[in-house]
């Protein structure tokens, strides 16, 4: 099922966000070793990404060219989902790829029944950390030395508004449940 397209600030009109599959395996690769400097994701990361019930990979393409990535981590039990990793290919930045992909995120998360989406950043990079700050997240707090280049991490969260789910939970609250 394809995810959202909510318009961003600077909306890329031909961008198609949908599930990834192991055939974007190659694509994504490239656009990690484009993004970050450290800290890539191995192909083996990847393909059990890709496979686990228990994470969605959201991919954006434009033109038919993977542009960019969200990947979201759920467990068990819990009501919060995780934003583990999202990337736009630098030569695609500021067309708004970033804040769709994050708003797909937190689309995925709320239709998984999840109340909160958590998220590291780099404390020096100062474009995530704004996006954040401006889709609602809160810092609440720092891990010290996480990054490969011994960078701490700020870590973000913001409370998703079960009302604008698509599949609204009725019940009581339940834990982020895996399909």
């Amino acid at each position: 099922m394809p995810y959202s397209t909510m318009p961003a600030h600077a909306p890329e009109p031909s961008l198609r966000l949908r599930p990834g599959t192991s055939a974007d395996l190659d694509a994504l690769l490239a656009l990690e070793r484009e993004s970050f400097r450290t800290d890539h994701l191995s192909p083996r990361s990847f393909h059990r990404f890709l496979a686990s019930p228990t994470a969605a990979l959201i991919v954006a393409e434009h033109a038919g060219r993977l542009v960019g990535y969200a990947l979201v981590l759920f467990r068990p039990k819990s009501t919060v989902a995780r934003l583990y990793s999202i990337a736009v290919a630098p030569a695609s930045a500021g067309r708004g790829i970033g804040p769709r992909l994050l708003a797909a995120a937190e689309e995925a998360s709320r239709r998984r029944h999840c109340a909160t989406l958590r998220l590291e950043v780099h404390e020096h990079n100062a474009a995530a950390i704004s996006r954040y700050q401006k889709s609602g997240y809160r810092m609440f707090g720092r891990h010290l030395d996480y990054y490969d280049d011994h960078g701490n991490a700020l870590r973000f969260e913001k409370r998703l508004d079960a009302s604008s789910t698509v599949h609204k939970n009725t019940s009581s609250p339940r834990a982020c449940v895996a399909r």
